[in-house]
């Protein structure tokens, strides 16, 4: 399970397992954000399966697909609200975690500038500086 801390209450990973749960839960995760889609690749474990074994460990679970590089704004609402209401720390995983830092940059519920989101998403290993125009100031 590879985490990249984004902040203390916010990381996001490339694809988990259901066996990660209990791992995520131990470290103090309440909320797990799923931003796949279902059947996006073959060997990918389905939302369901996810979900029953987050809840199994305690967490959370929540699913705001989104694919084909397109943030729909009911997507960044869904997403902001997860985090807004979380009880704990958050957990966001796609294929490679850049759905969902990109997500978290758009909901920007810490109320950064584009420059500091960006700078953010840098120091845990994302390049968000092409969404700098639509990030806004």
């Amino acid at each position: 399970m590879k985490l990249a801390h984004v902040s203390d209450a916010f990381a996001v990973s490339p694809q988990l397992e259901p066996n990660d749960m209990r791992g995520l839960a131990d470290a103090g995760f309440s909320t797990v954000i799923c931003n796949r889609p279902d059947d996006e690749e073959l060997s990918q474990p389905t939302v369901a399966s996810m979900r029953e074994a987050a809840e199994a460990a305690g967490l959370a679970f929540h699913h705001i697909p989104v694919s084909g590089g397109e943030f729909p704004p009911v997507a960044i609402k869904a997403f902001a609200k997860v985090r807004e209401e979380a009880d704990g720390k958050v957990l966001a995983f796609c294929r490679t975690g850049t759905r969902s830092i990109t997500l978290d940059a758009l909901a920007n519920i810490e109320h950064e500038s584009a420059a500091e989101r960006i700078n953010r998403a840098k120091i845990a290993g994302y390049d968000l500086s092409g969404l700098r125009d639509r990030l806004g100031e």
